[in-house]
């Protein structure tokens, strides 16, 4: 039975004496109290290491200490004491390995040995490196490269990504899904349509020059939380900071910065001056709300003869499209827009009133604008907003996606991508002298329907957590087993790892805090942070075991035994000397990357060069373009008993990593099995406070998805919605519910029926 949850409603800001707390519990539980707290001294610092969780940009200038809570947490959970050996794998069998919590696998500690799993016995065993290598190139060989899945989580370098790519590529396959499928696939795919690139425009110090910023669908407080500091500088300048969330997070209602002294004794600041509790799923009538009434507000203006209140300069000059999507922005119902938002109109045009007056807007969002069935329409919709007041192209303004794990938007920049038309293949094809396969390859979701239909026969991930990770768990760890070979890159033990395949491996690898020393000696590795700015990363601790390997030297062994050698690539050399791979990189993107080993630790960064960042648009029209959305609806609509179900990630998780039980912020301690709902739902549904409750998914397909033993916790949600935390509640998510165009799965709205648990 599962463990009930203490409910003790937290009253507190972000950060100040709990996170203290917080992050002396876990320097104490990793056993790192005394070297961890040294090795944090150099986090996110110019000549330092990049923080191993969240994707924020590093300041040119840094705090004394430049890392927040969950980041301390992330670099105590890598360089932990604890080790999961052999003689452990001796002991545990991995059908009991699996009755284990997420949180207990991790926090048995870091991987020392190469392992194979023995289905006679059900249990790993320790195996040579070259050993390994052999056995997995003679399997990569005997199988079709388009059965084959190379996976990649968003913490591998742009060093290792590159390389990685360039084997699946010189091996056979573009199937090169990766953790941005599952989360700002849908920014990837509406921003290039729209401004001509997939990656945000602003840059860290655009943050000062803001007059007003907006967030939508992102809780900072435990997935960006080093971005509290610049929105807490704001707040204090007395920038207005607008919220459109269906949660109360924290982090964006107040702070206390917990390095500074009178903050601790006098209290924080608040960040959100407007917080509207949208509805899940009803961003794109909230924005269009907002958009009609600047519209509106220009029309009048015009007839007037007032000041305008649109940018015409700047739409006349830099925009297609205005005129159709003014035309359906003024024929949308105010009736509909409030029963589809969950926002009323006065509270729409409060926000809207601010917006009008800015002169540089900031509009942040999150997976909670692209986890939904139209998040592509929903992140089109975003830009319009900032169109109409040529809020992108100018300091100060711009939109700014919010991306999760530390690399994984640089991943896609060096190659990680399974569409062909990301990738410059005849530039491959003309260096190392093969030829790429053309067609394009499979992504998170085509994955997960070619394991259920047989037709993926062997993957290899490198990193992550890919079975927790995505939707239909239950269905996905049963149709795993039927794959002949699954590889697996990780510093850590999780579930993943304990589905196997016909042939399995659990291959160790450095951690980016331990240093990495080769042929010529440490090593420095690179990364991208959200603002498209790239970092260099040096570690500075020993490795916390003999004979571990670096992410570059496991890809360039198994290359080695897959591929027939090639004169003009040694992957020998490359692994001796990350700064080659480097000039290899270099050489592929020459626009992106010119020279790279030289800027490598520019303070705060060297920028990508965007285009529309200088107000060049590399559109089909040669312009940014307003797009007119085909839904209000960010979901499928409502039919009666049916919920929207959001799913979640709690303060002492970070992605599928959970350091502990609790959520602090949301008043939830000791178990992640609740169900999160508002009191009048309860009431309507004859539910009571810490009754069990099973959810149940609405679909057409004829497969029960149901999650049972769900603790009932009333809690300030808009009606109709519910909350479950991430990864527990990826059971009830179908593979088929996912954004259009951009397959990323709907986790933010998945309609749910709700069920009273038998007593007992």
């Amino acid at each position: 039975m599962n463990r009930k949850a203490d409910i003790k409603p937290y009253s507190g800001p972000a950060g100040g004496w709990g996170s203290v707390k917080a992050l002396e519990s876990i320097l104490t539980q990793e056993e790192v109290a005394i070297l961890g707290s040294e090795v944090l001294w150099h986090q996110n610092k110019p000549d330092g290491f990049m923080c191993v969780s969240c994707s924020w940009a590093k300041p040119a200038e840094p705090h004394k200490f430049e890392f927040c809570e969950n980041g301390a947490k992330a670099t105590a959970w890598e360089i932990t004491k604890k080790k999961t050996t052999p003689e452990f794998f001796a002991e545990h069998t991995l059908e009991e390995l699996r009755t284990w919590s997420d949180n207990a696998l991790e926090d048995n500690g870091r991987l020392t040995n190469p392992m194979r799993y023995d289905p006679a016995t059900d249990k790993y065993r320790p195996v040579a490196w070259e050993e390994a290598f052999a056995e997995i190139g003679r399997e990569l060989k005997a199988l079709d490269p388009a059965s084959v899945i190379f996976y990649t989580s968003g913490r591998a370098s742009l060093e290792t990504s590159y390389m990685y790519q360039l084997f699946g590529r010189m091996y056979g396959t573009n199937n090169f899904p990766d953790s941005s499928n599952m989360c700002h696939e849908s920014t990837s795919v509406a921003l290039p349509k729209v401004i001509g690139v997939p990656v945000g425009t602003v840059l860290l110090e655009d943050f000062e020059k803001a007059d007003c910023i907006l967030f939508f669908g992102h809780n900072t407080t435990t997935n960006a939380p080093r971005m509290l500091h610049p929105l807490q500088e704001a707040a204090k300048r007395g920038v207005p900071i607008i919220t459109f969330n269906p949660l109360r997070e924290r982090g964006l209602e107040r702070f206390v910065n917990p390095q500074s002294p009178v903050q601790m004794v006098a209290g924080g600041t608040r960040i959100s001056s407007q917080y509207h509790q949208v509805m899940a799923g009803g961003d794109i009538a909230a924005v269009t709300g907002l958009c009609k009434l600047v519209i509106e507000a220009d029309d009048a203006a015009r007839e007037a003869g007032a000041e305008r209140i649109l940018d015409v300069a700047f739409i006349d000059e830099h925009t297609h499209g205005f005129e159709a999507f003014a035309r359906f922005c003024r024929e949308q119902s105010w009736e509909e827009l409030e029963r589809i938002s969950g926002l009323t109109r006065e509270a729409m045009q409060q926000a809207a009133d601010v917006y009008m007056q800015a002169k540089a807007v900031i509009l942040n969002y999150g997976m909670g604008i692209t986890q939904h069935k139209y998040g592509v329409e929903a992140c089109r919709m975003l830009v319009n907003l900032l169109l109409l007041r040529g809020n992108i192209g100018r300091p100060g303004a711009g939109i700014s996606p919010v991306r999760g794990h530390s690399n994984v938007q640089g991943q896609r920049t060096v190659g990680i991508a399974e569409k062909t038309k990301l990738v410059p293949l005849d530039r491959l094809a003309e260096l190392y002298g093969f030829e790429p396969p053309r067609e394009d390859g499979l992504n998170t979701v085509d994955a997960c329907e070619g394991i259920l239909d047989g037709s993926v026969k062997g993957f290899v991930s490198l990193g992550g957590n890919f079975v927790r990770a995505i939707p239909d768990r239950d269905r996905m760890e049963k149709a795993w087993r039927g794959q002949r070979l699954s590889v697996q890159i990780a510093t850590k033990l999780n579930r993943s790892h304990l589905i196997p395949g016909e042939v399995t491996y659990l291959l160790p690898c450095l951690g980016r805090i331990e240093i990495d020393e080769q042929a010529t000696g440490p090593q420095a590795v690179s990364m991208e942070d959200s603002t498209a700015c790239i970092h260099g990363s040096r570690g500075r601790r020993e490795p916390v075991a003999e004979g571990l390997l670096s992410e570059p030297a496991i890809v360039a062994g198994m290359a080695k035994a897959t591929l027939a050698p090639n004169p003009r690539l040694d992957w020998d050399a490359w692994v001796g000397d990350y700064a080659l791979v480097r000039d290899a990189i270099e050489r592929t993107y020459p626009d992106q990357f010119k020279d790279f080993n030289e800027r490598l630790f520019e303070p705060g960064g060297f920028p990508r060069p965007l285009p529309a960042r200088e107000r060049r648009w590399t559109t089909e029209t040669g312009k940014a373009n307003f797009t007119v959305p085909a839904h209000l609806a960010n979901r499928r609509e409502d039919g009666p008993g049916i919920y929207q179900l959001l799913t979640l990630r709690a303060d002492g998780q970070f992605n599928t990593t959970v350091y502990n039980e609790d959520d602090r912020f949301r008043g939830v301690y000791g178990s992640r099995e609740v169900l999160l709902i508002n009191e009048a739902d309860m009431a309507e549904l004859g539910l009571r406070e810490g009754e069990m409750a099973t959810l149940v998914t609405d679909s057409d397909d004829g497969i029960d998805r149901r999650l049972a033993g769900l603790q009932v916790v009333p809690y300030d949600i808009p009606r109709g919605c519910v909350a479950g935390y991430y990864p527990e509640c990826n059971v009830l998510i179908p593979v088929s519910h996912y954004a259009e165009e951009a397959k990323v799965p709907a986790a933010k709205s998945v309609p749910v029926r709700i069920q009273r648990d038998a007593p007992g």
